[in-house]
C-alpha cells in the first residue's frame, strides 16, 4: 500500500497489529503530546478575521501539536456521556479530561445521545426518545463552544452537524415533504426556499453543518432509502441538489449568519445496491458511474463552494468507498479539483472491518481510510483516535494529517464559527416553524403531489355536491411524514385537513379501515404487520361507514417502518416486493364495489406497484410523504384551489420482475417478456393536471452546429383547458450514433410553468456541448459529430422530436 508521501507500507494484519502493540480498541485523545507552548498571543494571525482564510489556516496549523491536529479529525456522538452530565447538560470539566486537545465536531447536538448508553449501537435514532428543543440545543451548543474557545489551548471552536434531509431534523422544527416528494415538484427555486428555512432554523440553534443533501441517483425501489433521494435521473438529481445547496449555504462563502454548510451524500453508487438491500455492493461499471452516479456530485463541487462530501457505505468493484482512493482522491480531488473535506459516514471506518471484513484492527482501517482521502471520522473517533501513535510508529505521515486538518480548518473558518461561536439561545425558538415557514411547507406539499389518474373528472371535488365525505385509512388520521423526521409542533393529518374543509359544508366520517404495522416508529427495530383478521374487521366497518357517503377519500401506501434506512442487521428497511402491504388492496376492492366517487391518496416512501389501483381507482394521487402540512395541502388539491402539477422523479414498475426500470436505458434493454410488458406502470416524468396542455415539437435556432457550439431550443406550451394549472416542459436528448452505446434518451433540461386557461408561453433552453458529450472508449469526455434527436414533452414517454446535426 502506498500512502500520500510515497512511502509503501505493508498491511499484513498480524505484522500490523504487532507493530501497534496489539491495540485494537479506540483510544482516548488524552494521550501524551509534544511539549506545548502556552496559549497564543491575543493578536495571533489566525484570530484576525481580516486575514485571508488560507493564511489563517497555515498560521493555526503551524502552532498545533500532533494531538491537537488529530482532535480536529474526530467527532463525538455515542460517547457524549464523556462530555455531558447525567442530565445531558454539557460538562466542561469532563470534556477537558476526555478531549484535552480540543474536538472537531459534535454529532447531532439536538439529541440526547450518550445520556443513556444502552440506547447506543446504531447509526440512526433511538426509539421514541424526546430530544432537545430549540432553547436546550442552543444552551448546550453555547456551553460546548465556550469550553472549546475558552478552555482549550488554541481556542478552536467546534463544528456542530445535524441532519436536515427534508427540513431540520429537530424537535419542533419545520418538516417539509420528503426528498422524493421535493423532487416531484420539479421546481428547483422552491427547493432553494425550503432549505433556506432549514438553514435558518439550524443556525438559530448553533449548528453550522447539515448532513444533506442526498444526491444519490436511486435505481432500485426495493431499497428503503429511495425516499431520501431526488430520483433516478442524474440531471434532475443534480438540479435539485444544487437548489438545496443554494438554500442551505448560498452561492458564496464565508457563510451568511442564517446559512449552514452542506454535506453531499453519499459518494457513491449507494442507490443501486445488490438485491436492493442497503449498503450492498454496487455492481456498477466505471462508465455507468461516470454517466449516471458521478454527475450530481461533480456538478455540485464544481459549480458551488461545497466543503464536505460524505463517502458511502457500499463497495464498488471490491473497494468500499471509505477505502477507495481512486474515488475520493483521483476523481473527486484530481479530476474535479475539489478542495473541501471528505467526512466518513457513521461508523463506516469501523465497518471496513465489521461489515466488509477487510482488516484485523481498527488501526489498519484508519490507515486505509486516511490514505483513501477521508479527513474526519464520524460520529465518534474510533480508528482516528489512534492516529498519533500511527504517526509515531511510521504507519502514517504527519503530512497526511496536515492535509486533512488543513481542509477541516478551512471549513471552520469559512463557516464563521471562529467569529461567531455563540447564538442567542433566547431567540432560537422564535425562529422555527414561523408563519412563513408553515406557509412554505403547505405550498411545497401542494406542488409535490402527482395526479396519476382522474377518470370522468372525479377531481376536483365540489363541496356543494357533497353531503357526506368518508375518510378511510389509519394514516389519514395518523399521518406519516417519512424518515429522518423529528416531531414538528403539529402535523396536520389528512383527516384534520378534510374536517376543516367540510366545516359548515358537509359531514366528514372517519374509519380506520386498514392498519399496516403495529406502530410507525422509524427508529424501532422490530416491524410487526397487523393481523389480517384485525384488518378484516376494520374493512367490514369501513364499508358500512362509507356506504351512504357521497365521496370517499382513501389513504393507502407505506409508513416510516415499511420503507426506511436499514442501518443494522436488526433494523431492516428494504423489501423484496414493491406491492401494497397487508390488506390494503382488500380494502380497495371492497370500497370500489360500492361504486362511489373514490379518491385514493398514496402516502409512501418507495414507488409502489399499484396495478390494481391504477386499473380500478377513479382517481389516484401519488403524495409520497408531504410533511407537517399534509392535511391542508391535500384539501387544497382535492377541492381544486390548487391544480396538481407534480411529476414523477422515478419510473414506477409493475412488479419487481421488471427491475431495474429506469427510463434512460440502453437500446438493447426492454426487448420484452412472455406474457407481460416491459413498459412501466407509470413513466418517469409523468403527472396529470385538472386542466389540459398542448405542447409543440422543439424548434432549433439553427439545425446544425459545430462540436463546441450551443443551440437554442424553444417549445410552445398552451393551456387548453378551463383551469389554471402547471405543466413541466421536459427536454430529452438522444445521440443517434456513437462510438459507444448511448441511452435511448436522457433528460437535459426542464422548466415548470404556470398558465391561466387559454394562455400560451414559450420555454427556451440552451443546449450546450455539456448536454451532448459522453465518455468514449478511452473514457474521455467528448462530443462526436453526427445527429442528435431532441424531444420535448410532458413526460419521458409522450414526446415530439426534431433533429440536430453536429459537425466537426
Amino acid at each position: 500500500m502506498t500512502i500520500a508521501d510515497g512511502r509503501t507500507i505493508t498491511l499484513a494484519r498480524r505484522t500490523f497489529v504487532t507493530g501497534l502493540l496489539g491495540a485494537v480498541a479506540a483510544a482516548p485523545l488524552a494521550g501524551p503530546a509534544r511539549a506545548q507552548a502556552g496559549r497564543p498571543e491575543a493578536g495571533a494571525l489566525y484570530k484576525d478575521a481580516a486575514q485571508p482564510v488560507a493564511a489563517r489556516v497555515e498560521d493555526l496549523l503551524r502552532r498545533m501539536t500532533l494531538e491537537e491536529k488529530v482532535a480536529q479529525m474526530v467527532g463525538i456522538w455515542e460517547k457524549k456521556g464523556d462530555i455531558q452530565a447525567a442530565n445531558g447538560d454539557f460538562a466542561p470539566e469532563k470534556a477537558s479530561r476526555a478531549f484535552p486537545h480540543g474536538l472537531g465536531q459534535i454529532s447531532r447536538p439536538s439529541d440526547f445521545r450518550g445520556v443513556d448508553p444502552s440506547q447506543n449501537g446504531a447509526a440512526g435514532a433511538s426509539g421514541e426518545a424526546v430530544n432537545r428543543d430549540a432553547r436546550q440545543t442552543a444552551d448546550y451548543i453555547n456551553a460546548a463552544q465556550r469550553w472549546a474557545v475558552e478552555q482549550t489551548r488554541l481556542g478552536i471552536p467546534i463544528i456542530m452537524h445535524e441532519e436536515s434531509l427534508h427540513g431540520y431534523t429537530a424537535r419542533n422544527a419545520t418538516s417539509f415533504p420528503q426528498s422524493i416528494a421535493l423532487a416531484s415538484t420539479w421546481d428547483p427555486e422552491l427547493v432553494t426556499r425550503v432549505f433556506s428555512v432549514a438553514a435558518r432554523e439550524m443556525r438559530a440553534r448553533g449548528a453550522q453543518l447539515a448532513l444533506a443533501p442526498v444526491v444519490d441517483v436511486a435505481r432500485d425501489p426495493r431499497w428503503g432509502r429511495i425516499e431520501e433521494t431526488y430520483g433516478e435521473d442524474p440531471h434532475l438529481v443534480s438540479e435539485m441538489g444544487l437548489a438545496a445547496i443554494r438554500g442551505f449555504q448560498g452561492e458564496t462563502l464565508p457563510l451568511a449568519p442564517d446559512k449552514v454548510l452542506v454535506t453531499l451524500k453519499h459518494m457513491t453508487g449507494h442507490g443501486q445496491p445488490e438485491n436492493g438491500t442497503n449498503v450492498g455492493p454496487a455492481d456498477i461499471s466505471e462508465r455507468t458511474l461516470r454517466e449516471n452516479f458521478f454527475p450530481p456530485f461533480e456538478r455540485a463541487v464544481t459549480e458551488l463552494p461545497v466543503q464536505a462530501v460524505m463517502a458511502s457505505y457500499n463497495e464498488i468493484d471490491g473497494l468500499p468507498s471509505h477505502a477507495n482512493r481512486w474515488l475520493l482522491h483521483d476523481v473527486l480531488r484530481g479530476e474535479w479539483g475539489y478542495k473541501g473535506s471528505v467526512v466518513s459516514d457513521y461508523f463506516a471506518i469501523r465497518e471496513l472491518n465489521s461489515r466488509h471484513k477487510m482488516f484485523g484492527s481498527i488501526q489498519e482501517a484508519a490507515v486505509r481510510a486516511l490514505d483513501a482521502g477521508v479527513d474526519i471520522e464520524l460520529p465518534d473517533g474510533e480508528g482516528y483516535n489512534h492516529l498519533p501513535e500511527l504517526v509515531r510508529s511510521g504507519k502514517v505521515s504527519e503530512a497526511q494529517i496536515d492535509e486533512a486538518v488543513r481542509r477541516l480548518l478551512t471549513m471552520k473558518f469559512l463557516s464563521g464559527v471562529f467569529e461567531s461561536p455563540y447564538v442567542d439561545a433566547a431567540a432560537a425558538e422564535s425562529k422555527e416553524a414561523t408563519p412563513d415557514a408553515i406557509a412554505l411547507a403547505r405550498e411545497t406539499a401542494q406542488r409535490a403531489m402527482v395526479l396519476l389518474k382522474n377518470d370522468r373528472g372525479v377531481l376536483p371535488l365540489r363541496a356543494d355536491r357533497i353531503r357526506k365525505l368518508a375518510v378511510l385509512g389509519t394514516h389519514a388520521r395518523d399521518t406519516p411524514i417519512g424518515g429522518y423526521s423529528e416531531v414538528p409542533r403539529h402535523v396536520v393529518s389528512v383527516l384534520e385537513g378534510l374536517q376543516a374543509e367540510g366545516r359548515g359544508k358537509f359531514e366528514v366520517v372517519y374509519s380506520e379501515a386498514v392498519r399496516i404495522t403495529e406502530s410507525r416508529v422509524w427508529a424501532a427495530d422490530e416491524v410487526k404487520l397487523v393481523d389480517p383478521a384485525v384488518n378484516a374487521r376494520l374493512i367490514e366497518k369501513a364499508v358500512a361507514d362509507a356506504r351512504d357517503a357521497d365521496v370517499i377519500v382513501m389513504v393507502l401506501g407505506d409508513n416510516e417502518q415499511t420503507s426506511r434506512e436499514a442501518w443494522a442487521d436488526n433494523h431492516l428497511g428494504d423489501r423484496d416486493s414493491i406491492d401494497l402491504l397487508g390488506q390494503q388492496n382488500d380494502l380497495a376492492r371492497a370500497i370500489f364495489a360500492l361504486n362511489k366517487p373514490t379518491v385514493v391518496l398514496l402516502l409512501n416512501g418507495r414507488p409502489l406497484s399499484v396495478n390494481y389501483l391504477a386499473e380500478n381507482a377513479p382517481a389516484l394521487i401519488e403524495g409520497w410523504y408531504l410533511g407537517q402540512e399534509t392535511g391542508h395541502a391535500v384539501a387544497d388539491v382535492l377541492f381544486g384551489r390548487v391544480s396538481p402539477g407534480g411529476k414523477l422523479p422515478v419510473s414506477i414498475a409493475r412488479s419487481v420482475g421488471q427491475l431495474p426500470i429506469f427510463y434512460n436505458h440502453k437500446p438493447t434493454s426492454r426487448r420484452g417478456y412472455l406474457f407481460d410488458t416491459t413498459a412501466p406502470l407509470y413513466p418517469f416524468g409523468y403527472g396529470l393536471s385538472y386542466t389540459t396542455f398542448e405542447m409543440s415539437e422543439p424548434r432549433l435556432s439553427r439545425a446544425s452546429i459545430g462540436m463546441g457550439q450551443s443551440v437554442q431550443v424553444s417549445v410552445d406550451v398552451r393551456n387548453t383547458g378551463r383551469m389554471k394549472g402547471d405543466e413541466v416542459v421536459q427536454l430529452y436528448i438522444r445521440d443517434d450514433q456513437a462510438s459507444v452505446t448511448r441511452p435511448v434518451k436522457e433528460l437535459k433540461h426542464f422548466k415548470r410553468v404556470t398558465l391561466e386557461p387559454g394562455a400560451r408561453t414559450t420555454v427556451t433552453f440552451e443546449v450546450k456541448p455539456s448536454d451532448l458529450w459522453f465518455w468514449n472508449i478511452d473514457m474521455k469526455r467528448v462530443v462526436e459529430p453526427g445527429t442528435f434527436t431532441l424531444s420535448a414533452g410532458p413526460n419521458s414517454a409522450d414526446l415530439k422530436s426534431t433533429t440536430l446535426t453536429v459537425t466537426e
